[in-house]
C-alpha cells in the first residue's frame, strides 16, 4: 500500500462534530483495537458490546496512534494529536477504510449473499462456477477467506469482518489481478449499527432465505429482515431472490427502492425456485440422498438434467443462485455454466461425512437454526435405515427464543437427542440445555434425551449408542475451530474429534 495516506485526503467531505488537527499527519495504518495499533495508524475508539474504546485511548497514543476518531469527550487532548470527534464512529471508520485502500470495491464486480442458511455454500458455489469459466475471483466467508493465491482457513469467528478488514481483502483481490469478488454479506455486518459493509460498492446481491435468528442483536425479525436487505438497497445492477421464501416480494421492493422514479420496465432482478414455475430457473424431477441430488433445470428455453454432487433440496436452491449469479455477472450463456454444477464440492463441515469404516452413518453439518433444522432432519430421517441420533446445542449470549424451537424440531424427526455446547459463552451451560430441552415432546431424560455439556463426551456416548444402519448427526459447529467459554476459549474441530474417537473405537480408515 505504498508509505499511506494525509489525514486530510481521507477525511475529505466527513462531518465531524469538531475537529483538533494540529498537523497534517501521514496516516500509515488503521486501528479500532489499541493492541494493534502501529506508529502512524489513526485509531478509532469504539463503544462495543462487550468494552468502549474511549477508555484505551491513550494507549493507543503510547504504542504510535497520531489521530484519533471518538465519540464521547475525552479526559485529556494530547499536543500534535489530531482529534476528530462524530456521533458514528463505525460509520467514519467504514468510509477511512475505504479510501485508506483505494476503495477497492469499485474497481471490482462485487457479488453479495445474503440469507440466514445457505449464505457460505452460496459464495463457495459462485466461486467455484467463476473458477471454472476461467474468471479470475477471491471470496471472502464464514468458513474461509480466497485474497491472493492461496485459500485460508477464517480465523475469525465474524462471518463479514470489520470494515478495514473487508476493504483490505479487496486490496488484495484487486492487487492479485482478480475480477471478482464474492462477499457473505452478514445480517451483523449489513446493519447500520456496525456499518461493516456500507462502503462496499455492490454489483449483484443474492438472497437466500430469511427465518428467526439473531434477535439478541437485531431487536425484532423487522429489523433482522429490514438489516438483510440493505444489501439490495446498496447493489446497483441486479438482484437474485428465493422466490420460495415468504418475504421475496420484500426484498424485491427494498432493490427496486434506487430505481424510484426511473424506468423499471423490466426491473433487473431474477427470481429461482423448486415450486414456482414463473420464476426465471426452478427445478423439476427433483431425486437424491444425503450426499446426492439429481433434477432437472430450466431456465427460458432452456432445461438440462443435472448431477449435484450435494444432497438437499437446499443445496439444489443453493446451486440455481450461483448459477444466476454467475450468469448474470458474466453474461455468459446458461447452457455453458449449468454443466460445471456437476463438479463441484461442499463447504468443509457442511454436510460432511466421517468415515472410517463404521457400520452407520456420521454427518458433521453446521445447521444452528431453526429453518436449517426444518431443512436437514427431513433429510437426515428420510435417508436412516435404523435410529437417527442428534448431537446439537444453542450459543450462549444470543438468540434464546430459537432453543426450545430447535429442540422440537430434532425431536420430530430424531430417535435420541443428546444436547450438548455449542458456544456457551458467559452463560449457565445446562440452563442453556434445559431451555432447548423444554421445546422436545415425548422424550424421557436419561433414556432417550441426554444433557451432556461436554462436547467430546456427549460425541463419544453417541457413537458409542449408536449400531447398524444409524446416522449420528453431529450439528451446529461445522467448520467451526473453537467452542467459546466464559472469558477463554478451547481448540475444536468436530470432524476430526470424531474420527479419533471412532479411531479409538476399534474402527479403521
Amino acid at each position: 500500500m505504498g508509505i499511506g495516506m494525509k489525514l486530510s485526503e481521507l477525511i475529505e467531505g466527513i462531518d465531524f462534530v469538531s475537529k483538533r488537527i494540529p498537523e497534517n499527519h501521514l496516516i500509515r495504518g488503521i486501528a479500532y483495537d489499541s493492541r494493534r495499533v502501529t506508529k502512524g495508524c489513526i485509531f478509532f475508539a469504539i463503544k462495543g458490546f462487550h468494552t468502549d474504546g474511549h477508555l484505551y485511548t491513550d494507549d493507543a497514543i503510547g504504542t504510535g496512534a497520531v489521530a484519533v476518531v471518538h465519540s464521547e469527550e475525552l479526559p485529556r487532548y494530547r499536543e500534535n494529536i489530531a482529534y476528530l470527534k462524530t456521533p458514528d464512529v463505525r460509520r467514519v471508520l467504514s468510509r477511512v477504510a475505504s479510501r485508506f485502500y483505494g476503495n477497492p470495491s469499485e474497481k471490482l464486480k462485487v457479488i453479495g449473499v445474503t440469507g440466514t442458511d445457505g449464505k457460505s455454500t452460496t459464495v463457495w458455489l459462485i466461486h467455484q462456477l467463476l473458477s471454472m469459466l476461467g474468471e479470475k475471483s477471491g471470496f471472502i466467508s464464514t468458513v474461509h477467506f480466497l485474497t491472493g493465491e492461496n485459500m485460508q482457513k477464517n480465523p475469525l469467528r465474524q462471518s463479514t469482518p470489520e470494515s478495514p478488514e473487508i476493504h483490505a481483502m479487496l486490496y488484495d483481490i484487486l492487487e492479485s489481478g482478480k475480477d471478482y469478488a464474492v462477499i457473505e454479506a452478514t445480517s451483523h455486518g449489513l446493519s447500520d449499527r456496525t456499518a461493516r459493509l456500507i462502503d462496499v460498492d455492490f454489483n449483484i446481491a443474492v438472497f437466500t432465505n430469511v427465518t428467526h435468528e439473531h434477535i439478541e442483536f437485531h431487536g425484532s425479525e423487522e429489523q433482522y429482515r429490514y438489516d438483510k436487505a440493505n444489501l439490495f438497497r446498496m447493489s446497483r445492477d441486479a438482484a437474485v431472490i428465493n422466490m420460495d421464501d415468504m418475504y421475496h416480494d420484500y426484498f424485491a421492493s427494498s432493490f427496486l427502492e434506487k430505481f424510484n422514479g426511473k424506468d423499471t420496465i423490466n426491473p433487473p432482478i431474477h427470481y429461482y425456485s423448486l415450486e414456482n414455475h414463473e420464476a426465471h430457473i426452478y427445478a423439476t424431477e427433483i431425486r437424491g440422498n444425503l450426499f446426492h441430488s439429481t433434477f432437472v433445470i430450466h431456465i427460458v428455453d432452456f432445461e438440462r438434467e443435472i448431477s449435484l454432487p450435494l444432497g438437499g433440496n437446499f443445496n439444489i436452491l443453493n446451486s440455481m443462485a450461483a448459477l444466476l449469479a454467475v450468469h448474470i455477472a458474466t453474461k455468459k450463456e446458461v447452457s455453458k455454466i449449468a454443466p460445471l454444477l456437476e463438479s463441484v464440492s461442499g463447504v468443509p463441515g457442511r454436510m460432511e461425512q466421517v468415515h472410517r469404516g463404521q457400520p452407520f452413518n456420521v454427518i458433521v453439518d453446521y445447521a444452528h437454526t431453526p429453518e436449517s433444522f426444518r431443512r436437514v432432519f427431513p433429510l437426515f430421517r428420510r435417508y436412516t435405515n435404523g435410529k437417527l441420533i442428534a448431537v446439537f446445542g444453542s450459543a450462549g449470549e444470543r438468540d434464546t427464543e430459537k432453543r426450545p424451537i430447535q429442540g422440537r424440531i430434532a425431536g420430530e424427526y430424531s430417535d435420541i437427542l443428546i444436547l450438548t455446547d455449542e458456544d456457551p459463552r458467559g452463560e449457565e451451560r445446562m440452563k442453556i440445555l434445559d431451555e432447548i430441552a423444554s421445546g422436545i415432546e415425548g422424550f424421557r431424560e436419561s433414556e432417550n434425551l441426554l444433557l451432556i455439556p461436554d462436547r467430546e463426551e456427549a460425541i463419544r456416548r453417541a457413537l458409542a449408542i449408536a449400531r447398524e444402519n444409524d446416522t449420528v448427526v453431529l450439528l451446529g459447529k461445522g467448520h467451526e475451530e473453537s467452542i467459546i467459554y466464559d472469558g477463554y476459549s478451547i481448540q475444536w474441530d468436530e470432524k476430526k474429534v470424531a474420527e479419533r474417537i471412532l479411531k479409538e473405537m476399534g474402527y479403521g480408515e
